[in-house]
């Protein structure tokens, strides 16, 4: 049975169509992991610092409150391994790699009970480049395709997707360096 000359180009449109929207999808997607991998490169610069920081800074050093400050060299760490980790993920509806444990102790609001013993400035340490890793490998598969929309206390921005949350983190970051290296100077 041959197919009709209409019903034939209908079906070829169609085809052509179905082509062409899975090639937009794609040069979409590639441009957008091209327009994130200037922010994610520099995240990854930052975490660098941040592991400098933690292996050139003695145990109390990282734990010393000092005085008109209400945190520490490595609650700031902490924070920012944390924040990273809800920011995605959590507001992704996915697991952390980081324990319950850790996120109770340095997500916002918290401040140090106490010193950190070297195990917990070593883990931290551990996580921060694999964490970043893994957040940067399942952006790139797509992993972050449920986004919960949160409203930031620091900016008063509302995250909408990834790419807003990956940016607010690199903001984020970057403000907590500062603070670090501000720190450092006053212990």
């Amino acid at each position: 049975m041959f197919l009709s000359n209409k019903l034939f180009s209908s079906i070829i449109i169609l085809f052509a169509t179905k082509i062409n929207a899975i090639i937009a999808f794609k040069t979409i997607f590639t441009s957008k992991i091209k327009i994130m991998a200037f922010p994610l490169e520099i995240l990854q610069k930052t975490r660098k610092s941040f592991k400098k920081i933690i292996e050139n800074t003695s145990l109390e050093s990282l734990n010393k409150i000092p005085e008109g400050h209400r945190n520490n060299i490595i609650w700031n760490i902490g924070h920012i391994l944390v924040t990273e980790q809800l920011l995605a993920y959590k507001l992704s509806g996915l697991p952390t790699m980081v324990s319950d444990i850790l996120i109770d102790k340095y997500r916002k609001g918290t401040t140090p009970e106490g010193p950190v013993t070297q195990d917990e400035v070593d883990e931290i340490n551990g996580l921060l480049e694999v964490s970043l890793e893994k957040t940067i490998e399942n952006y790139k598969k797509g992993v972050f395709k449920n986004f919960n929309e949160y409203t930031v206390s620091t900016t008063g921005n509302t995250l909408t997707d990834i790419d807003e949350s990956l940016q607010f983190i690199l903001f984020h970051e970057g403000m907590h360096l500062g603070i670090v290296m501000s720190l450092l100077k006053a212990v």
